[in-house]
């Protein structure tokens, strides 16, 4: 696990604005979110967005699903404070603070849980307590999508992804700790989910997906 002077850079407005003003240039980016997109029931009813940044995921599901009630967690004062600015119109909406290596509070149960780019700052003890964490809290037939940096198989390939996009001049962000897609999908099966699968991949970007049964079979449409 990363000691905590690493983990806190994200609580520092320098690091947390300077990813900001990157998200939205990251190649690939889009069609990552977009098949995110596709798998969330248009009539979902409530919604958990774990390590929600300033938002922009809760808003991208927002936009076909204006009444879905959801609830956006995170750490760092720079995104919690872009966040409630973006949702301040909006009650459905509710800005949390919450560190994601200390277990989920109580915020009830949900018909999806989704996250963006968050979880690879975990350890991997707390990446795999809290997929658990997730499967406790989600409604049966409810989905989970984690769109994620996972690591790459050498580290050829992890500076091919540094360089594709644009951070071929910088160092590793120390806050990152990266894990193979395969293990993450055999954990989440080991768990309980069902249709798990890697369901969109470039380079380090993949999206993980997972359903919590129902007790008769059938899933939520």
């Amino acid at each position: 696990m990363l000691n905590d002077d690493a983990i806190n850079r994200w609580t520092t407005p320098d690091h947390a604005w300077q990813y900001l003003n990157r998200a939205d240039h990251i190649p690939h980016r889009r069609e990552g979110e977009q098949v995110l997109l596709d798998h969330i029931p248009l009539n979902v009813g409530r919604v958990l967005d774990l390590g929600t940044g300033d938002g922009r995921l809760l808003g991208l599901l927002k936009g076909d699903r204006p009444p879905m009630e959801s609830i956006a967690l995170d750490f760092s004062p720079t995104m919690l404070a872009q966040a409630s600015d973006r949702f301040r119109e909006d009650p459905t909406v509710t800005v949390v603070a919450h560190n994601l290596d200390q277990p989920l509070p109580d915020l009830g149960n949900f018909e999806a849980i989704v996250s963006s780019f968050a979880i690879h700052h975990l350890s991997h003890e707390r990446k795999r307590s809290l997929y658990g964490e997730i499967f406790a809290r989600l409604q049966p037939g409810g989905i989970f999508a984690n769109l994620e940096q996972v690591a790459s198989p050498s580290p050829a390939l992890h500076r091919h992804f540094m360089e594709s996009i644009g951070y071929g001049d910088q160092p590793d962000d120390p806050s990152n700790q990266l894990l193979d897609l395969h293990t993450q999908l055999t954990w989440l099966t080991d768990i309980g989910f069902e249709d798990v699968d890697c369901y969109w991949k470039w380079l380090e970007m993949a999206l993980m997906i997972g359903v919590k049964p129902l007790d008769n079979g059938q899933k939520i449409q």
